[in-house]
C-alpha cells in the first residue's frame, strides 16, 4: 500500500506543497498519453484513504469514486494531455515529459517539490525525486495515477464514438487481442500511434510492403 512516508520526509525538511506525478497510456496503440499533478492536504485523513492503489490494481468503478474524492481535497491538481501526432514525432519519453509539465503548470498554488513516479524531468526549475514503482509506493503518486488514468480512460470513451469499430470504450487502446484484431481487419484509425511497431506493422501488411 502507498504510504506518506516520501511527503512527511519533505515536511520535515521544510517543503509545504509537494506534488505528486504520474502518467497513464504509455502503453496504449491509439489516443494520448496523459499526465497528472495533485498536491495534497498537509492533514490528510479520510476514510477513503485505505482504498488508494496504484491505478492498474483498481477497477474501473473504484478509480472513479476515488478520482471525484481527490478531487474534492486536493489543495492543487493538474492534468496534461499529449497527443498521438507528438509521441510519433517526438517519442514517448519525450510526450510523457511534457505532459507532466503540462500538468504541473496547472497547479495553483505551485509545488515546492515534486515526486515523480521513475521519470525525470530536465529543464523544470523545481527540486524533485524520481521513485522506482512510485505509483505503488507514495501515496501522492498513487493519487495522479488514478487522475491520469480516469482523465485518458474518459477520452478514449469519447474517441470510440468517433472512431467506432475499434472497441475503444473497452480496451482503452492498449494491445489487447481484440484490439490487435479489429486493427488487422479495419486498418488503422487516425489516433492510432504508427511508431509503435504493432501497428507500424498492420500498415505494411495493408500496403504490401
Amino acid at each position: 500500500m502507498p504510504s506518506f512516508a516520501e511527503e512527511e520526509l519533505l515536511e520535515a525538511a521544510g517543503y509545504r506543497l509537494v506534488a505528486g506525478i504520474d502518467e497513464a497510456g504509455c502503453g496504449a496503440l491509439a489516443g494520448p498519453v496523459a499526465a497528472a499533478a495533485v498536491i495534497l492536504p498537509r492533514q490528510c485523513n479520510f476514510p477513503w484513504l485505505n482504498q488508494v492503489k496504484d491505478s492498474k490494481q483498481l477497477t474501473p468503478a473504484k478509480r472513479e469514486a476515488l478520482f471525484h474524492h481527490i478531487h474534492e481535497i486536493a489543495v492543487s491538481l493538474g492534468i496534461g494531455m499529449v497527443s498521438h501526432e507528438v509521441i510519433d514525432r517526438q517519442g514517448l519519453t519525450l510526450a510523457v515529459r511534457l505532459a507532466m509539465k503540462l500538468a504541473i503548470n496547472q497547479l495553483c498554488p505551485p509545488p515546492d517539490f515534486l515526486l515523480i513516479d521513475f521519470v525525470r524531468l530536465p529543464g523544470v526549475r523545481l527540486p524533485e525525486k524520481g521513485l522506482t514503482n512510485g505509483d505503488e509506493l507514495c501515496f501522492s503518486i498513487a493519487c495522479a495515477s488514478i487522475l491520469a488514468k480516469v482523465a485518458r480512460d474518459r477520452i478514449m470513451t469519447e474517441l470510440d464514438q468517433i472512431y467506432p469499430g475499434y472497441g475503444l470504450a473497452q480496451h482503452k487502446g492498449y494491445g489487447t487481442r481484440e484490439h490487435l484484431t479489429c486493427l488487422r481487419r479495419l486498418g488503422p484509425s487516425p489516433i492510432h500511434r504508427r511508431s509503435y511497431q504493432p501497428v507500424e506493422n498492420i500498415v505494411h501488411e495493408k500496403n504490401g510492403t
